[in-house]
């Protein structure tokens, strides 16, 4: 059966990616010294976290109300993230075409990534439907379609170049750390933290991974892999409801007004 963004999205698994996809985006230096000068991120990291993924839900499954809502959300969220290039600094506008493509680009790979490893590889026209479904998480907003590349060949040769110019640099290795080892939070937070570092560390290539001071060995690498495979017998089994419930709670908060 053809599956598509609409089929998978609402996949609750997916979102043991978050990690990895929150640490892609910050090691880019446009994205990530905005959110270290601009961003409650690390305050707020469960709300940030949860207007993520709602815009993401909204824009996949939402009404055109619900759409809009998000929208607005987003767009005043990145009205004042914008700085201009200086000497010994980065620039970076959240407006920013190239930015913007960068964090479509993790959520797509994340997502991908991911399913594959509980469900295994997506057939072909499937994976084309999926790709494709994905530039409207980035459209929705100001994403030129274009920028968008053309096929999933095309988005492969931009991803593995684009991981190849990633370098952390001590403002962007600070905000990975923060996030990784929160100093505040709620509890069952800051408990879940060691098994959402051993995951997001997992998922991660190896040079970010030691960039932002996760340890690996053959050891943990041993442990991911059973742990990936008992993750993809036991989920897939689970009930629908229980498999798509924070994207129904999601959006029956989502206001649109």
């Amino acid at each position: 059966m053809v599956r598509n963004l609409a089929d998978i999205g609402a996949e609750g698994v997916l979102l043991a990616g978050a990690g990895r996809a929150i640490l892609l985006q910050i090691a880019n230096p446009a994205v990530g010294h905005g959110v270290a000068e601009h961003s409650d991120f690390i305050a707020r990291p469960l709300d940030r976290f949860r207007a993520t993924v709602t815009y993401v839900y909204a824009v996949v499954y939402g009404t055109e109300a619900q759409v809009a809502a998000v929208r607005r959300s987003v767009n005043r969220a990145h009205s004042t993230v914008r700085r201009k290039p200086e000497a010994g600094s980065h620039g970076y506008s959240a407006f920013d075409a190239q930015a913007q493509l960068w964090v479509v680009a993790t959520l797509y790979d994340t997502a991908i990534t991911v399913y594959e490893k509980i469900y295994g590889p997506l057939d072909d026209e499937a994976a084309d439907l999926m790709y494709s479904d994905y530039a409207r998480i980035g459209t929705v907003l100001q994403l030129p379609a274009n920028l968008w590349p053309a096929d999933r060949a095309a988005f492969r040769t931009y991803w593995d170049t684009s991981l190849l110019t990633l370098e952390l640099d001590a403002v962007t290795a600070g905000v990975g750390r923060n996030l990784l080892y929160p100093p505040a939070g709620p509890l069952w937070l800051r408990m879940s933290m060691p098994l959402i570092r051993f995951i997001t560390a997992g998922l991660l290539p190896d040079h970010l991974r030691a960039g932002f001071g996760l340890p690996w060995s053959d050891r943990h690498s041993r442990l991911f892999d059973r742990t990936t495979r008992w993750s993809a017998l036991v989920y897939p089994r689970l009930p629908r409801p229980v498999r798509h419930c924070v994207k129904n709670y999601c959006l029956g908060r989502l206001r649109t007004s």
